[in-house]
């Protein structure tokens, strides 16, 4: 296959030469181009120098590849890193990938580029259908996907996962007519909410502050410290009682939580778990903010370590989640769900600003089948009241 140039919406799009491979060494050296891609680590100058003289070339030549060196129009500027990094002519389907370079980043470089190389595979190479992959939790990568029209159809096992990254990764589909035009925003536009979470969840979590009867709260993620005193708390009758956390709960119950749930909820943006740490920081309960199908409805849950309850914590801490859940998340509503009875639980949420709504029967899991629950809602507004 013969190498080609694509000149596009400010970009020149070129296959690499050997006089890149400075500013690619350069590149990366990047923390999330390290994180987020399979390049060698360390990565060294004759890396940079195999893939523009070797590896590139010979993709182009073999037909099974086509690598771009992404550059401004103008200046010559090397940009970003964008091509097929993988070709099917079986099946007429490519795989794409990209890069951006720390100094280029913030520009939608990688939006145009990306946009650039698949109308080309389209029109000249005649494939019927592009992938993308992304490991979960690469936020960012998953944006410019969707800013280009990609179909986010699921998750699958990677082939090949970065080392120490995840092994489960986002893929999508686009197809023939499915790219937004130059001066189109695409599906996830800049001020979507989709563009708004990527930005949220595509950072470490944040640590949250609440305030109980004088007494400072922290809510930060979950740490290994914290899991003798979650198992205590899961072993506590009430939190038996009114969950259905494992019976007899043990360590390895609390670290697989952590892995499996809190972790994997921030990573794949669905939600995020806290501890609530004291002035000492020292763990006095857990609170979680879950997003659903309808990205607008969150679902908050909780519990109080045995020797913490009575203190106000947890409606302090309930409060300050739900607020960022309104202001970050861009959430209208969150809702509250407790086993009929569990009046503890009830009496936190209606002192955090929650309205009671009735009761939906049958609709918790319990340990002997369902259960009738008591819904509560609290909306934006509720905080400013």
């Amino acid at each position: 296959m013969e190498p080609v140039e694509i000149t596009e919406d400010g970009l020149l799009l070129r296959p690499w030469r050997a006089t890149d491979a400075d500013a690619v060494h350069r590149a990366c050296q990047d923390p999330d181009i390290q994180r987020w891609t399979t390049v060698p680590r360390p990565y060294l100058p004759e890396h940079a120098h195999g893939f523009v003289t070797g590896i590139a070339p010979a993709a182009w030549a073999e037909g099974t590849g086509a690598p771009f060196a992404v550059c401004d129009a103008d200046t010559g500027e090397l940009l970003a890193a964008c091509g097929l990094v993988s070709i099917d002519r079986a099946l007429d389907s490519g795989e794409i990938g990209y890069w951006t370079a720390p100094w280029a980043r913030g520009r939608g470089v990688t939006v145009r580029a990306t946009r650039a190389v698949a109308r080309w595979a389209f029109a000249a190479l005649k494939l019927r259908r592009l992938i993308w992959q992304a490991e979960v939790g690469n936020h960012y990568s998953r944006l410019v996907a969707l800013r280009t029209g990609f179909q986010l159809s699921g998750e699958l096992r990677l082939a090949h996962p970065s080392e120490g990254g995840r092994a489960d990764g986002w893929i999508g589909s686009l197809l023939p007519g499915e790219i937004p035009g130059p001066d189109e925003p695409g599906p996830a536009g800049r001020d979507t909410l989709d563009a708004r979470r990527a930005a949220v969840f595509g950072r470490p979590q944040p640590v949250l502050f609440a305030t109980a009867n004088g007494a400072e709260l922290r809510l930060r993620p979950m740490e290994e410290r914290d899991l003798d005193a979650i198992v205590t708390t899961c072993q506590d009758v009430d939190t038996v009682r009114w969950t259905t956390v494992p019976h007899p709960y043990q360590r390895e119950h609390a670290e697989g939580f952590m892995r499996d749930f809190a972790d994997a909820a921030w990573a794949r943006g669905t939600g995020a778990y806290y501890t609530i740490a004291d002035a000492d920081d020292r763990y006095v309960g857990s609170v979680d903010l879950r997003l659903g199908p309808d990205p607008l409805n969150g679902h908050v849950g909780f519990m109080t370590a045995p020797h913490a309850r009575g203190r106000g914590y947890m409606p302090a801490a309930v409060g300050a989640l739900a607020a960022w859940g309104f202001t970050t998340l861009g959430l209208a509503r969150i809702e509250w769900l407790a086993l009929v009875g569990n009046t503890a639980s009830r009496r936190v949420a209606e002192k955090a600003g929650f309205s009671f709504e009735g009761t939906a029967r049958a609709r918790l899991a319990t340990r002997d089948g369902r259960g009738d629950a008591w819904v509560a809602g609290l909306l934006a507004e509720d905080l400013t009241s």
